[in-house]
């Protein structure tokens, strides 16, 4: 086992880690900008790092400020957490050069899984069944139009190297795709440094469905089930839940086996998560995310298992602690993702809390950095916060995502909590009955938003 990890993040899944780390006896390492100085990950971490100003340019994502803090702390080990350089295969290959050890999959996984199409191909090669669309990339408008008549419309065009949403462009029709094409391809470029682009059919109504895996890299590999990602603005996901409520136990054995298997067969290590479009029964794969996911705690509240503790003991050595066998769900759980923004338009909404009080009693988590007079800095990613419950069934938790929201107190700046609790008197929501278009719909009549 490591004696010391260094967590590359910061916020609350920066906290996340150190807590974990804790609880093993390892100790923690945090790193942060000038903006950051006053967080709470740098506050409850055995030690601190400041790698830079606040641009996270200059900071979260300088590959050589995180590495001198480890050389400076002794740290083994590096935890990405998500976002920033989580799935940076050239991060994990520096943090190998200098003898150091990623807790996360081998660089070659996030090579093969960050670029859209070699992911496709390589699922596809593995038994995963995919989106109908083109082999490779796309090059040329006409080639695009060709394929969009073969496949039939609607389709979508995508960034090889996107995510979050981005370069991602819906043609609804042959005359919607000299739009659609050139756009993906700027966002493409403009984003990701690359406007290489493919084309799949677009369903109309499917549901958002992905299945977290996690291996040992020596040729294990289990399944810990759906979630059900469906609630979406904007490709960005606000709720998740699991198990799905829409997928029935036989699904789940059979696209969870899929998946397991082929995570196995190319000794896949640590925590991942394939995603898939799920319609009229059929799962189609679209990505694969090689780090832990912003909702794993929806898993981990149905399972039981503590998931960044196994991410480290995985990466130390050590074997897995749970078997496909000894893994079975218990109850419902459901996370809202919690971001400092005024409604109706999403703007972000930095500033100071005023005042802050956590909801808890039986089934209720809740993952923040937030705590009184902090400073929310307006350099990163909105979210502040995910408010995780458990029940014995999705009624039970429902009623104790209602209570919880209720008893959330965020003051000084404008959040989305207004957001769930309207979502809550929504009959589709009450009875999961929704796809991954419903909320931009709900959100256009309701607040305007187009």
């Amino acid at each position: 086992m490591f004696n010391k990890i260094l967590v590359a993040n910061r916020g609350e899944i920066a906290l996340r880690v150190i807590r974990a780390a804790r609880e093993m006896g390892v100790k923690s390492v945090a790193v942060h900008s000038t903006a950051d100085s006053d967080a709470m990950h740098v506050r409850m971490a055995d030690e601190s790092v400041c790698i830079g100003p606040p641009s996270s340019q200059q900071s979260y994502l300088s590959i050589p400020a995180i590495i001198a803090a480890c050389e400076i702390t002794g740290a083994e080990a590096i935890h990405p957490g998500y976002g920033f350089l989580s799935e940076n295969a050239g991060f994990v290959q520096v943090i190998e050069d200098h003898g150091l050890t990623f807790i996360g999959p081998t660089a070659e996984h996030i090579r093969i899984m960050g670029d859209k199409i070699t992911a496709k191909d390589t699922m596809k090669k593995l038994g995963v069944p995919c989106v109908p669309g083109s082999e490779g990339g796309v090059a040329t408008l006409d080639e695009a139009k060709k394929l969009g008549a073969e496949i039939g419309y609607p389709v979508i065009i995508k960034a090889t190297a996107g995510g979050g949403g981005k370069g991602m462009k819906v043609a609804q029709t042959a005359r919607d795709m000299e739009r659609a094409f050139q756009t993906a391809r700027a966002e493409g470029k403009s984003n990701f440094g690359n406007d290489e682009v493919y084309i799949e059919k677009y369903l109309t109504t499917p549901r958002h469905i992905e299945i977290q895996v996690f291996g040992d890299g020596k040729g294990r590999a289990v399944h810990l089930g759906e979630r059900d990602c469906s609630l979406q603005r904007r490709h960005q996901k606000v709720f998740e839940e699991a198990p799905g409520p829409s997928i029935s136990a036989e699904e789940r054995a059979r696209i969870g086996k899929v998946c397991a298997d082929a995570m196995a067969d190319i000794n896949y290590i640590g925590a991942g998560t394939i995603e898939f479009l799920y319609e009229n029964g059929e799962f189609y794969f679209i990505e694969m995310n090689t780090r832990l996911q912003v909702e794993h705690p929806v898993t981990e509240g149905i399972f039981g298992v503590d998931l960044v503790r196994e991410q480290i003991r995985v990466a130390s050595g050590l074997p897995m602690e749970f078997t496909q066998e000894n893994l079975k769900i218990n109850g419902h759980a459901i996370e809202v993702r919690l971001n400092a923004e005024k409604l109706p338009n999403f703007r972000p909404s930095p500033g100071r809390i005023s005042q802050y009080h956590a909801p808890g009693g039986l089934g209720v988590r809740m993952d923040s950095a937030l705590y009184d007079g902090y400073f929310i800095p307006p350099y990163y990613d909105s979210l502040i916060g995910k408010l995780i419950v458990h029940g014995r069934d999705r009624p039970e938790a429902l009623a104790r995502l209602g209570r919880a929201l209720g008893e959330l107190i965020i003051d000084g700046v404008d959040t989305t909590i207004p957001l769930f609790r309207a979502l809550l008197e929504e009959e589709a929501v009450q009875t999961g009955a929704y796809n991954i278009h419903w909320l931009e719909h709900w959100l256009e009549t309701n607040l305007g938003e187009a």
